[in-house]
């Protein structure tokens, strides 16, 4: 999640770690993450510390990367490997159609706009076209837009004064300018550029016509005086990550829509889930949308925030088809929902709930999905079992179904029906005692190895053991407290690697990697141990896996002092697991998302959100145009800092990071 207008607070001091690595291998979890296989290399590690020693190994000898690592670099442009060409793909303000009109933002309004690529770009996914192909050099990207800011979009705005300064016909902009793009694209000599004249592509919005689906579908408490039947809304709100289903399929997880309303929350019916869901904020109304919409106010349709925070079913290949929330996947501030298949046919969708002290949740369909028959899958994710990760310092993860009226989802308890635990399931995972996580973000599948991937991107207040509230304190799968730099979690479904039963109760799961700097014991970081003053980060958010079967990370930080957000890669297996190095360095302010690969490993997409968010003097908030830290990536005066998707590969045609 992006903080949206404020970047977080750095760390406090305070340090506290659960256990000692001896601690921890006497418990029983002997495999603990990248130890396996290196301590007979480093050595015994100090009593009582986490720090992995400075390099002692030579990268080079113990990994399968090749290309030469970045040094770390803060400054107003984006850098790249010797050796690789990049290509500004899409710009915000940029045509996805023949008819668009020309990018100019003092006279941008909402019909201009949603035919236009959106702002803010975070998930991003290359599908080759025809669906199921190889095709490397023609496809579909499916980018989504998760909010705006408004005064680093239009001239003459401040953070102070741009909720009163907006024009009706900005505010539309800005409504229009957040949700999804899905576009052609083609490669022609090398270069790649959006086929305007195609029928694939569509914009989707907060405009946008959507069906309501699932358990929650007409009930009482998603009804409106202008939907009374409570199976249709209009708009999505703050895309964040998503995913693809096996039949191709987009899914977009809603990631908090509480300061898109206006209007006091307190004048809503039931404060306990208000408060639960995190929609009790007074500052509130950030693009000043329930000025032209009164469904968006709070006390004109108390209704509405309940329509919001859902995983959207889009298929690309339907511009004609409309947008579905799936209910049964729950509500949530729904990072993304990565998909997979279990060896039974039954699909099977992991997500995220981005916020502190938050949950990891599966969603198992009922019925198998039919390969043969695409739109035989249309309404599979209607029906199933959702759970959420309980685990243990066994190192097992146990999946909690949660069942109305099963253990202590009772009557009693407020869960008469399904539809009360999918409009409530923060509340309903309380009950059963799941596993309070690091901010839970990046969620990937590694379809060779068949391990998941799980970026908890930070969490400061995250206690030590013994203080406080014992659902803030460290656990296992949280071991430091606080927590400002993050760790990745390995999650191990039974079976095999060509085989693995993502739909079993049960997991293995282990530390992958401790965020921070190895040089810092206090910071308790943990690393293969060559990794470089270059390679190691903060902050893990997108996680992607390219073809040749390499981990990629994204950071959304702030990183420390000096440091920008960045994406690096590394190996996820053999002599060069989690050995992370530097590939790519975004503009100040700025952080990459979700990288994206063609079916040949020969290209990857990355998507540049929010450039110029930070000062480049101080690393302060910049307020507005005027002081934001770059004019990426045109670099021209009367231009803003444009949000944008690129394009990166090797010169020699060979697979990137390779």
């Amino acid at each position: 999640m992006s903080d949206r207008q404020k970047t977080r607070a750095r760390p406090n001091p305070r340090r506290a770690f659960a256990e000692t690595y001896g601690e921890i291998l006497s418990q029983g979890i002997a495999r603990r993450s990248v130890l396996k296989g290196l301590l007979a290399t480093v050595g015994s590690l100090a009593a009582g510390g986490l720090a992995m020693p400075r390099p002692v190994l030579a990268a080079a000898d113990t990994t399968t990367l090749s290309f030469a690592e970045l040094a770390r670099v803060r400054d107003k442009d984006d850098h790249w490997p010797e050796g690789y060409t990049r290509q500004i793909l899409l710009r915000w303000g940029d045509a996805l159609f023949a008819d668009s009109p020309a990018f100019d933002p003092l006279t941008l309004d909402g019909k201009a706009a949603e035919r236009q690529f959106g702002y803010n770009n975070d998930f991003t996914h290359f599908m080759p076209l025809p669906l199921g192909s190889a095709s490397s050099d023609n496809g579909l990207m499916l980018v989504s837009h998760e909010y705006a800011t408004p005064f680093l979009m239009f001239p003459g705005l401040n953070d102070e004064d741009y909720r009163d300064k907006l024009s009706d016909n900005q505010i539309r902009a800005i409504m229009a300018s957040v949700g999804l793009s899905i576009v052609e694209v083609r490669k022609t000599g090398g270069q790649w550029a959006v086929v305007k004249d195609s029928t694939y592509n569509r914009r989707i919005h907060m405009s946008t016509e959507m069906a309501i689906s699932g358990p929650a579908a007409g009930d009482n408490r998603l009804k409106t005086k202008a939907d009374p039947t409570g199976k249709t809304v209009f708009g999505t709100i703050s895309n964040c990550n998503g995913g693809i289903t096996p039949w191709g399929t987009l899914l977009s997880g809603e990631e908090g829509s509480m300061d898109v309303f206006a209007g006091d929350y307190k004048s809503l019916p039931n404060q306990e889930l208000v408060e639960r869901q995190g929609w009790d904020e007074e500052d509130n109304d950030i693009y000043g949308a329930g000025r032209v919409e009164p469904r968006l106010r709070f006390e004109e349709e108390p209704n509405e925030w309940l329509r919001f925070d859902w995983v959207v079913e889009i298929d690309p290949l339907d511009p004609t088809s409309k947008p579905v929330k799936r209910t049964a996947l729950g509500r949530m501030t729904h990072e993304g929902a990565q998909c997979c298949v279990a060896p039974d046919g039954r699909v099977v969708v992991f997500m995220g709930d981005d916020d502190d002290f938050e949950y990891l949740y599966r969603f198992v369909t009922r019925d198998a999905w039919n390969p043969s028959d695409r739109a035989a899958n249309r309404d599979l994710l209607d029906n199933g079992t959702l759970s959420v990760a309980k685990f243990g310092s066994d190192g097992s993860v146990q999946w909690l179904p949660l069942i109305a009226g099963e253990g202590p989802l009772t009557a009693e308890a407020g869960f008469k029906t399904q539809a009360d635990v999918v409009l409530n399931t923060r509340a309903a995972a309380d009950l059963m005692g799941a596993t309070p996580m690091d901010a839970p973000e990046g969620f990937i599948v590694h379809p060779k190895t068949g391990k998941l991937y799980v970026a908890m991107t930070e969490n400061e207040d995250r206690l030590p053991a013994g203080e406080g509230d014992a659902g803030e304190q460290v656990n296992a799968a949280n071991p430091r407290g606080p927590n400002p730099h993050g760790h990745l979690l390995e999650l191990v479904p039974s079976g095999s690697p060509d085989k693995p039963d993502f739909a079993a109760e049960r997991f293995g799961w282990d530390v992958f990697i401790l965020c921070g700097d190895p040089a810092k014991p206090e910071e308790g970081a943990m690393y293969h141990p060559a990794t470089s003053a270059n390679g190691w980060f903060t902050d893990p958010d997108n996680l992607s896996v390219d073809p040749a079967g390499r981990l990629w990370v994204a950071t959304d930080g702030p990183p420390p002092e000096g440091i920008a957000d960045a994406l690096f890669v590394m190996d996820t297996e053999g002599p060069g697991r989690a050995l992370p190095r530097l590939f790519y360095v975004a503009p100040i302010g700025s952080e990459c998302c979700s990288p994206t690969f063609t079916p040949d490993g020969q290209t990857v997409f990355i998507s540049i959100q929010h450039p110029g968010e930070l000062r480049l003097a101080d690393d302060e908030d910049a307020t507005s145009i005027e002081d934001a830290g770059t004019l990426w990536p045109d670099f021209v005066a009367s231009m803003p800092a444009r949000p944008s998707l690129i394009v990166l590969s090797r010169d020699d045609n060979r697979a990137v990071g390779s």
